[in-house]
């Protein structure tokens, strides 16, 4: 989608909204647990980076560095999913300040590889990390875990977003391609149709 049409879209859309002067959408993103190739991906749209500033300004996300929330979001994209008591804090503020909420890639969706430990005991986890791993077994020899009360801590199993928190769109991919954030992107901003054809959303 080029400058002049994202342009004509806006315009309609201010023509819609009776000729009001529309404020830029807020964005906001943050990584979970996940490996951060979503906000990757998100980057990867290249040139059209400098067309997306143009339609919104970000507030909390990695992208800025604004680590707290200033102000109400239009929207916030979540990447990964919940692994810990920080990432459920995280999300909940997220669902908190954002409008609209959109999960991400496969971790944010359903778990993805970290949710590959949901089937094995967090007692057994902990112990091949911290005790008995390769890298760690002769280099602990007192078989301490690590327990300092500021660390966050370790769920059950990892959650996707949405058994947390409503969440109201979905974006699949390992990670989503950047032609998908983008779309997806622009039809929030826009109000338009979002569009997907096969290209954007294929795996094979």
């Amino acid at each position: 989608m080029t400058k002049n049409l994202l342009e004509v879209k806006l315009n309609q859309k201010i023509n819609n909204q009776g000729g009001k002067i529309m404020s830029k959408p807020i964005v906001a993103t943050t990584s979970l647990a996940g490996c951060f190739g979503c906000h990757m991906s998100l980057l990867d749209i290249d040139d059209r980076i400098l067309e997306l500033i143009e339609l919104v300004d970000f507030n909390k996300s990695p992208i800025d560095d604004i680590k707290e929330f200033t102000q109400m979001c239009d929207i916030g994209l979540i990447e990964g999913g919940c692994c810990n008591s920080e990432n459920v804090h995280v999300l909940k503020d997220f669902r908190k300040n954002c409008k609209i909420l959109v999960s991400v890639g496969e971790c944010a969706i359903m778990g993805g590889l970290p949710a590959m430990r949901n089937n094995i005991p967090i007692k057994e986890c902990l112990e091949e990390a911290y005790l008995n791993g390769p890298s760690t077994k002769d280099a602990n020899p007192e078989g301490i875990l690590p327990n300092d009360e500021e660390l966050p801590i370790i769920l059950d199993k990892v959650y996707p977003c949405h058994e947390i928190v409503k969440i109201d769109y979905y974006l699949p991919g390992c990670p989503p391609t950047a032609d998908l954030i983008w779309n997806a992107l622009v039809a929030l901003v826009t109000g338009d149709e979002m569009k997907l054809p096969y290209e954007v959303i294929k795996f094979d």
